[in-house]
């Protein structure tokens, strides 16, 4: 595990572009596993700057999801495809039918199906950008005794949901079930970058980087079963838990 501590969460992010970027540059049909939520924004801003200045090619690059809440509409303007289009996607070459969000107000059984049959197709993601929740989460994989491998429906607990009010206009808007990819889906991923920043999301990097248990109770501590995972924090992160 490659752990990387930059001065500010600008820095987090670029250095988490240039990751991506690196991999886009050595491989035009890359597929690449993608996050939303402020942690994530300014690393699409950071990529549309490299494609804007000639510096990336995304025309033959496929990209898939993390999540989507269930129930929302594609259009919804809290879905995270519109979250995807406007920050990301509108502003670059890819072809639109080549990226992938979770389509969760159809048939639920057929989205996961297609979600398995995608990441097994292209052996996981060559690149998997995670944010992680202050509770541990990845994705919206949640503190529990069990958690999925495979991408399953969740229910989203009160800590998710509250910190997810911020976008919404009211707590009571926000969907209490969302459609995430599986603990086994991320780590089929052959690299991930993990960024994180400001102290709230300290106690969940302590759990990562300070001791050697993987727990359900923090789902992020599975990422210490992947061989290839870089974890880039910022000064504030790395000053409260002594790294």
């Amino acid at each position: 595990m490659n752990v990387i501590v930059m001065k500010n969460a600008d820095e987090v992010c670029k250095r988490a572009s240039e990751l991506i970027g690196n991999v886009v540059k050595e491989n035009k049909n890359a597929f690449l596993g993608l996050a939303t939520g402020g942690t994530a924004e300014k690393v699409y801003s950071y990529l549309v700057e490299d494609y804007k200045n000639g510096n990336l090619d995304f025309s033959n690059c496929e990209t898939i999801n993390l999540d989507e809440y269930i129930g929302i509409s594609e259009d919804h303007p809290q879905s995270y495809g519109t979250y995807m289009n406007e920050r990301f996607f509108n502003h670059i070459n890819i072809k639109k039918e080549n990226t992938y969000v979770p389509v969760t107000t159809g048939d639920i059984q057929k989205e996961l199906k297609k979600i398995d049959e995608m990441i097994n197709s292209h052996g996981g993601a060559d690149i998997q950008l995670l944010g992680v929740g202050v509770n541990g989460h990845i994705a919206f994989n949640e503190p529990s005794e069990k958690l999925n491998s495979k991408a399953n429906v969740v229910d989203l607990n009160e800590e998710t949901i509250k910190a997810n009010s911020r976008f919404f206009n009211s707590i009571d808007e926000v969907p209490k079930k969302a459609l995430s990819l599986g603990i086994g889906d991320i780590l089929k991923s052959k690299k991930i970058v993990l960024i994180a920043f400001g102290k709230e999301k300290k106690d969940a990097i302590k759990e990562l980087l300070k001791n050697d248990f993987i727990t359900t109770n923090c789902p992020c501590t599975f990422l210490k079963a992947h061989r290839d995972v870089t974890i880039i924090i910022d000064k504030e992160i790395s000053d409260e838990i002594g790294i």
